[in-house]
Formats: C-alpha cells, sequence, structure tokens
C-alpha cells in the first residue's frame, strides 16, 4: 500500500493568523499566528497526538481541520492545505465555505475538552447526541432513537439515560456523552480536544481506554489533543510536538518519550511524572523565562529565548524539519 493510499488526512503549511486591532479608531496594530506553518499526514487507524504547553496553538490547528475557525472568528486568515482522502476523491478542506463542507463534517467529528460547557443543558441526552443525525442523515426519528440508544450502550452509559438532562451526570460520564455524540455519523476522524484534561485521574483512565476500544472495534483515526505528555503517550501511534505555532518534534511517541532530540521535547518529558520506584530519580530539565506572546515571536526559532543549547544562528531563520534518527526534529544543534 502505497503512502497516499495509506494518508486519511493530510496538512500542509498550515497558517492561522488573528489579527488584533487597537486605538480609537480600531485599526490593525499586529496580529496573533496561532498556527505558523505545520504539516503533518494522519493515518487511516492510527492516533497522532498534538502536544505542548498552553497557547501553543494545538487546539487552534484542530479547529482548523474541522474547519469551524471562520465561523467563532470572521477575521481569521487561514492558508495552506488540509487534504481529506474522501472515498470520492481527494478535497482542500481549507479551501471549503460553510455549505461545501456540510456534506464531510458527518466524516471529521469533535470531543470537546468542557464536558460540563460543550454539552447543552436545555437538552436532554437523547436531544444531544440526536442532533448530529437530524442534520446529517434521512434516519426516521425511531431510526435515530434507536441509533442513540445502542451509541449509549457503547460507550457505558445505559439506554435509558436518553430522557436525563446533562447536570444528572457526573463529568467523566458528560465525556461519554459527548464521545457518543461525536460517534453518531460513524466518522472517520474524531479530533479529541483534551478530552480528559477537566477529569479526575482514575477517571482519565477510564475514558482513553473508551476510546481505544472504540477505535479499534470502528476504525477510527484520532488527533488526540493535550498538553500531558504521559497521556499522549499512552494512546498515539506519533507524537507531534509543537512550541508557539511551530511543530519543533514529530515521530514515534515511544522514541520520542523515551528518547526526545528537541530541548523543548527533553524538558517536556523531563517534567512528565514517572510512577516508577525503581527508575530513580532524573534530573529535570528547567527553562529559563516565560513563554513569548504569540503577538511578539522572537525571529528564527522561537524557542531561543529559553533554549539552553541556542546559539546566535538561532534567529536568523526558522529551523526547518529534518530527519534524524527515524523521527523529524526542527534543531540542527540538538543532540
Amino acid at each position: 500500500m502505497t503512502q497516499a493510499a495509506e494518508s486519511l488526512l493530510e496538512v500542509r503549511d498550515l497558517r492561522v493568523r488573528f489579527p488584533v486591532f487597537g486605538g480609537v479608531l480600531l485599526r490593525r496594530t499586529g496580529e496573533i499566528r496561532a498556527v505558523d506553518g505545520i504539516s503533518f499526514t494522519l493515518r487511516r487507524g492510527e492516533t497522532l497526538g498534538l502536544v505542548g504547553e498552553s497557547g501553543c496553538g494545538k487546539t487552534t490547528a484542530g479547529r482548523a481541520i474541522i474547519n469551524v475557525l471562520q465561523a467563532m472568528s470572521y477575521r481569521v486568515e487561514i492558508s495552506g492545505h488540509i487534504y481529506y482522502h474522501h472515498p470520492s476523491g481527494c478535497v482542500d478542506l481549507a479551501a471549503l465555505q460553510r455549505r461545501a463542507m456540510r456534506p464531510f463534517r458527518a466524516d471529521i467529528q469533535m470531543v470537546f475538552q468542557d464536558p460540563f460547557s460543550s454539552l447543552n443543558p436545555r437538552k436532554t441526552v437523547g436531544q444531544i447526541v440526536g442532533e448530529p443525525l437530524r442534520v446529517h442523515t434521512r434516519a426516521s426519528a425511531a431510526e435515530r432513537e434507536e441509533r442513540v440508544r445502542s451509541l449509549l450502550g457503547k460507550v457505558g452509559l445505559s439506554p435509558q439515560h436518553v430522557t436525563r438532562y446533562p447536570h444528572e451526570f457526573s463529568g467523566g460520564q458528560r465525556q461519554r456523552i459527548g464521545i457518543a455524540r461525536a460517534l453518531a455519523t460513524s466518522p472517520r476522524i474524531v479530533i479529541a480536544d483534551e478530552p480528559v484534561s477537566a477529569l479526575d485521574v482514575s477517571i482519565q483512565a477510564q475514558v482513553i481506554n473508551l476510546m481505544q476500544d472504540l477505535q479499534q472495534e470502528l476504525g477510527l483515526s484520532y488527533v488526540f489533543i493535550a498538553h500531558d505528555l504521559s497521556v499522549v503517550r499512552h494512546i498515539s501511534d506519533r507524537i507531534a510536538v509543537m512550541y508557539l505555532g511551530h511543530i519543533v518534534e514529530m515521530g514515534d511517541a515511544a522514541e520520542i518519550y523515551d528518547r526526545p532530540l528537541h530541548p523543548y521535547t527533553q524538558a517536556l518529558v523531563s517534567a512528565a511524572p514517572r510512577p516508577d520506584p525503581a527508575a530513580g530519580r532524573t534530573r529535570r530539565a528547567r527553562l529559563a523565562g516565560d513563554v513569548p506572546s504569540p503577538i511578539h515571536k522572537p525571529s528564527g526559532c522561537a524557542f531561543r529565548t529559553r533554549c539552553p543549547i541556542a546559539r546566535r544562528e538561532c534567529a536568523a531563520a526558522v529551523p526547518p524539519l529534518e530527519l534524524r534518527e527515524g523521527r523529524l526534529v526542527a534543531c540542527p544543534y540538538s543532540e
């Protein structure tokens, strides 16, 4: 099977910029380069983890893939390509307007971060999970009701819960409802935007295991967005590490976690707790300073102001991702 045949989604040089206006006349004074030229491929049946600290652009990248940024901010500027390999042919989602995007929304769904605000409190569970079926399918009311009950059973909830409201459920149960809603239209791709960050640790494991079971059963492909590298490693086949809108390292999940190459990835890995008494204590890589403002990003490598191995040459140009030891790394001086 060729690489093109394996690929389900290809993101090429994606850039997302939010203009900033100020002054009495509200003139444009700058821009926030939330996503600054990232590229990656999602293959059929795999999980790609997008990891990085808050503000690195990973959530914006996920929302750009499902093409909802224009509805959230009409002034947003998006460039690049998002190629989706649909059974009928390849389509560039980034170039589609709202009406043209609608036929593909059933194939690409999203699980949101906060299970407490992502569910409409005025609707029952049956209405929430059945809404995508009403919009994207021609199923009858009876067929939708049967599908909703089946989905609730798949995510570990009782079919009798269809008449209840979100406030009657715990956080973990609400996230299961969100997952059931995302699966309603039998999608091929699910964008999971930090789906367990608002949950207790014990509940996190249950939701992650549920997502893995559903992936094997339904053949799903995940883009799993998180800031916790331990969670991402557990569920992901490959990991892409982001910093200030750039991907700085991308490769096999186990290799990146066990032997990171980029200085920022090394700092992330060293900060992740490892519950292994036999492993011994490891020295934590501490970064100097704070994350720069996305409005005034440093020239060249965005990480150079905090990097322990930065050189004068790092300010000249943005380092490209280069293949090294089986993964892509955006640092020519890393070891």
